[in-house]
């Protein structure tokens, strides 16, 4: 079988902007633009890109969002209105690859650099206020299209009209979906969210509290952070 090899449409960033919500300050990078040429992928982010709250939305295992144009279309088609590249906060509008299906672990080769597919996005409030819907994280996260983020394993540059190669996928089959789908339905299966050595440490603490609760004891279980 040939691999899968799909490409960048659109590299994305943004900065943090200050606004207002529910009568109170806050701040995102939630909004992302389309930049032109080659842009640098190292330490947690792409060059240009910023996150409000690197807690929730940043650090080494969200270094960069992908989101596949394909996805995209299939909610304009239920929005009834076109969406913009970068409008779901992505970092990567990808094309020709099932990112939903991508397991953890998985390793993209992009231009020179090499990124290792994390854990899905879970939808917060942020989500709301950028497609001006205080309901569409819940319709975001009902609709398993949770797009993938990912890990710098191999800093470099990337480039729209980049393709997209899949050099590593590991045999457990735990999709990004898959984690989306246990996380908010089927939570009998969250033990295997502790079998898969490339899980977050933030997945793997939130499974493990949760286990713990469900057999009787009370721990703080803090959630994954989200978006």
């Amino acid at each position: 079988m040939a691999p899968e090899v799909g490409r960048v449409l659109s590299v994305n960033v943004g900065v943090t902007r200050q606004f207002e919500f529910n009568g109170h300050p806050a701040k995102s990078a939630i909004w992302k633009s389309p930049v032109a040429g080659r842009i640098a992928a190292r330490g947690v982010n792409l060059d240009g890109d910023d996150q409000a709250d690197r807690r929730a939305h940043g650090g080494p295992d969200k270094a960069v969002y992908a989101y596949a144009v394909e996805d995209a279309r299939w909610w304009e088609k239920e929005l009834g209105r076109s969406l913009a590249c970068g409008e779901f906060g992505e970092n990567l509008t990808t094309e020709g690859i099932q990112v939903n299906d991508a397991v953890v672990g998985e390793r993209w080769e992009i231009g020179t650099a090499v990124l290792e597919v994390s854990e899905p996005r879970i939808p917060c409030w942020r989500l709301g206020v950028r497609m001006n819907d205080p309901a569409f994280p819940r319709r975001f996260a009902a609709a398993m299209r949770p797009g993938p983020y990912l890990r710098i394993v191999t800093e470099g540059s990337i480039g729209a009209g980049d393709e997209i190669r899949i050099i590593e996928r590991p045999g457990h089959g735990l999709t990004v979906r898959d984690i989306s789908r246990i996380y908010t339905r089927d939570r009998g299966e969250v033990e295997r969210f502790l079998t898969v050595a490339k899980m977050s440490e933030s997945w793997k603490s939130w499974a493990a509290d949760f286990l713990e609760k469900t057999q009787g004891r009370s721990p703080d279980a803090a959630k994954p952070g989200c978006c």
